[in-house]
């Protein structure tokens, strides 16, 4: 048997953490604080201004942020959001969080976003708001989608889990929407552990949001019905404990600092995939977005099946034994056991379930080397060229 293209199994992302990070999170395990202090606001403010928007609001993680944002923007019981079926099951959760349904929208076959003629297509007297996901980092037709959005009256929530640094028409994602939910788990562009942020130009959102993730309590006493003394607090309606740590938020500001040189290693990395595997008849490589930069978290190929002996799951499992730790992103939401039993069936989206069958994700974070963009590169051309007809 051939010996693999590495000794060592290179995953498809991993976080980076340095001394400057440790040392964030050592002074706050020294300090006064644990949960909820100053770091917190501190990366609310940084992140806020890193992607130009008035207010940032962190949480334990983006899921909790999604579902806070699904509560600010007044989703309830039988209210239709509209999102994409190519996403992590979050981006569809938090509806369900609220009682609301969520309506899969099929994506575009070239940029693998939401398609904005099927938002249109989806739209009901019920539909309160929609959920574009900026898959792979790279941007959604976000004109588009705010010009269908301002015809109907609906609330925009960007899920830019893959997003943070990316860029449309030349304003960075996080900038423009009604809200934007970035995450800042291990594998994403910077990371706090576990956390999610949200961020938005609207004081409403950002005061709900607030008070939404942490219990539905307030202290302010303009709010308050009563006022028993400076001890006082209210819970004026179902919150959910939702807050993110200090810890967490010392780590995520220290990493924030790293963003930019994060992303250009995502880049240079992309262009050297590109130039590499271009020429490569049995793989179409990402398509690059005119109208905007791409974040590049993940680097997904589509396999031409047609053209192959053998499928996805066989191809999976070779670049695996060479120990390449390729991945899948995403089986479509509406697929899985939980969403088939609330009565979802296949066939809704057709290009996002064909696209399913025929896509990897190759490993792409800022610690990798160029040598083991090269090693990727030469196992998909071995692994390839063994089930290529």
């Amino acid at each position: 048997m051939d010996r693999p293209i590495r000794e060592t199994f290179l995953p498809y992302g991993r976080q980076w953490i340095d001394e400057e990070d440790i040392n964030s999170v050592i002074r706050v395990l020294r300090g006064d604080y644990l949960t909820t202090g100053p770091f917190i606001s501190t990366f609310e403010q940084e992140l806020a201004n890193y992607v130009g928007a008035k207010y940032a609001v962190a949480f334990s993680n983006g899921t909790a942020a999604l579902h806070g944002a699904c509560f600010a923007a007044g989703i309830g019981e039988g209210d239709e959001v509209i999102t994409t079926p190519l996403t992590f099951a979050a981006s569809s959760n938090c509806i369900l969080y609220q009682g609301g349904l969520p309506v899969f929208a099929d994506i575009d076959e070239r940029t693998l976003n939401i398609d904005p003629k099927e938002i249109e297509k989806k739209i009901t007297e019920k539909t309160k708001a929609i959920i574009p996901v900026h898959f792979t980092g790279n941007p959604a037709p976000l004109d588009e989608i705010y010009k269908i959005a301002n015809k109907h009256d609906l609330v925009v929530i960007e899920d830019a889990a893959h997003a943070l640094g990316a860029t449309y028409k030349q304003k960075k994602i996080g900038s423009k929407s009604d809200m934007t939910m970035f995450s800042f788990h291990p594998v994403k562009h910077i990371t706090s552990g576990e956390g999610g942020i949200i961020t938005t130009d609207d004081k409403e959102y950002y005061e709900k949001l607030l008070q939404f993730r942490s219990h539905g309590i307030t202290r302010d006493p303009d709010k308050m019905v009563e006022d028993h003394g400076p001890w006082y607090y209210e819970m004026q309606f179902l919150g959910y404990n939702y807050r993110m740590t200090d810890i967490q938020a010392a780590l995520g500001s220290s990493q924030l600092k790293k963003v930019d040189e994060f992303l250009n290693l995502r880049k240079k990395y992309v262009s050297m995939y590109n130039d590499g595997l271009k020429e490569i008849k049995d793989i179409t490589i990402p398509h690059i977005n005119k109208e905007g930069s791409s974040s590049w978290h993940l680097y997904v190929i589509r396999l031409h099946l047609e053209n192959l002996t053998g499928n996805r799951k066989e191809i999976y499992n070779a670049l695996h034994q060479e120990n390449i730790g390729v991945n899948v992103h995403y089986i479509p939401v509406y697929l899985l056991p939980y969403y088939q039993d609330l009565g979802y069936k296949k066939g809704l989206c057709p290009h996002a379930e064909k696209l399913y069958e025929e896509i990897i994700t190759l490993p792409l974070f800022p610690a990798m080397t160029e040598k083991d963009v090269v090693d990727v590169i030469k196992a998909v051309k071995k692994v390839l060229d063994c089930y290529s007809k």
